[in-house]
């Protein structure tokens, strides 16, 4: 009969040898699957791998005076696609002595701030789509008003589907009441985007693609977007974000193609769209346009919202996009289910112009626009909760389109009604006010 002690032993004996073997194997088998993966896939690039600077060797004097003065814009624009074609600083900055808004900058004559005059003798297509859309003269006038425009500017404000709608506006109300040293930080950062400059030339194309990298990657994430489409009257940006298509971004978008050529773009570049994926970029089998309301079928900013001329062949530019992702069935019931919430926000509307009527008819109201509190619950139920409730729908984020929407209209519906029959009946005696629909 075997020890049992001297079995034990022997076992013991063994087991260094067999971790030693174990431990050799495992690094042999490691050092196998380190040489496949090194032989047989080839290293991937770095995602934060910077482009090549085009103006490391540039002796210009623009670039070498301002790799001191601002290297910020100096590395910005070596590191940009237009640097890499050769365009150079005085290219964008440089015109003849007496342009208008120019001035003496050591020994040239300079634009600080380049017009859109000087982007359409490369980009004429761009430039003549934005003239047309709301982020040209519309974005401007709104805020500013029609009445300081020259003629030519006007013709052209007329001649552009949201001038025809409304073609003729005063400056903006709220605008005038906070003045100037409110609006310089505020209504006018962002409708500056249609600013007409001094040389006549309209929009500010550096509000959209960012000086002095023009990067791609940030023209196409709507974060770019947020800088003006964010807060109660347009809440895209937060609409956006709750939709389907913002949780995709939000999600998975580090893995997009931000830097894929314009006009080849497909759903394996943008699996789902941003904003500009939508609006803007040739996608499926829409061309890239630079219009904002080129694939639009309403006027979703107005009080009172309708068609856009010209709507159908609009919303054929949009589905066309929709059709990469979405089949014909979905984008239909889509459509018509929007088309419905967009008239029902439309009789709100039309409701509460209903119980404002009588106190105008008996001028219980000045006709001085927002001098009385009843005006302001008015402009908010239409302006921010209505306005909101389109969005939300037309993008597809139910929180805003219920909550933020809705909700807020309805309430604020009821909310002038009591209102209006307080200043109707000072007695105290109750009076229908408006439609009972």
């Amino acid at each position: 009969m075997q020890n049992p002690i001297n079995t034990a032993t022997a076992k013991v004996k063994k087991w260094p040898l067999t971790l030693v073997l174990g431990l050799v194997s495992v690094s042999i088998l490691a050092g196998v699957i380190l040489i496949f993966r090194l032989t047989a896939t080839p290293a991937l690039p770095s995602v934060n791998e910077p482009r090549p600077d085009a103006l490391a060797n540039s002796s210009d004097s623009c670039v070498t005076c301002h790799r001191n003065s601002s290297p910020g814009i100096v590395h910005q624009y070596g590191s940009s696609t237009m640097a890499a074609a050769k365009v150079t600083c005085r290219d964008c900055h440089e015109v003849k002595v007496g342009y208008p808004g120019s001035a003496e900058h050591e020994g040239s004559n300079i634009l600080k701030s380049p017009t859109a005059a000087t982007c359409q003798r490369c980009h004429q297509a761009e430039v003549a789509q934005f003239n047309q859309s709301r982020h040209g003269l519309p974005s401007h006038v709104a805020v500013f008003g029609s009445i300081d425009l020259s003629p030519e500017l006007m013709a052209a404000f007329q001649a552009i589907p949201e001038g025809q709608f409304a073609p003729d506006k005063s400056r903006n109300v709220l605008a005038v009441m906070e003045g100037k040293d409110v609006t310089r930080f505020a209504c006018e950062t962002c409708h500056s985007i249609g600013k007409p400059a001094e040389d006549g030339s309209v929009g500010r194309c550096q509000s959209c693609h960012i000086r002095h990298e023009f990067s791609l990657e940030q023209a196409r994430k709507p974060e770019t977007c947020n800088y003006c489409h964010i807060g109660p009257d347009h809440p895209q940006w937060e609409i956006y974000h709750e939709s389907p298509h913002g949780i995709a971004y939000a999600t998975m978008g580090d893995t997009w193609n931000w830097d894929a050529e314009p006009g080849t773009l497909t759903s394996k570049d943008f699996p789902a769209p941003t904003c500009s994926t939508c609006h803007f970029s040739g996608f499926g089998g829409t061309a890239t346009t630079h219009d904002t309301g080129d694939r639009l079928s309403w006027y979703l900013f107005a009080p009172i919202s309708e068609k856009r001329p010209g709507w159908q062949d609009n919303k054929v530019r949009m589905q066309s996009v929709c059709f990469e992702c979405h089949n014909q069935n979905f984008i239909n019931a889509m459509y018509d289910d929007a088309d419905k919430l967009t008239n029902q926000v439309n009789t709100w509307v039309k409701e509460s112009n209903d119980v404002m009527q009588p106190l105008k008819d008996n001028k219980l109201i000045t006709a001085t626009q927002f001098d009385e509190p009843i005006e302001f619950e008015q402009f908010e139920l239409w302006h921010h909760w209505g306005r909101t409730t389109k969005f939300g729908a037309w993008m597809q984020g139910p929180d805003y389109t219920q909550w933020h929407g809705a909700y807020e209209v309805i309430k604020a519906l009821a909310t002038l009604k009591f209102d209006a029959n307080n200043l109707l009946n000072p007695a105290g005696e109750s009076t229908p006010v408006g439609s009972t629909k």
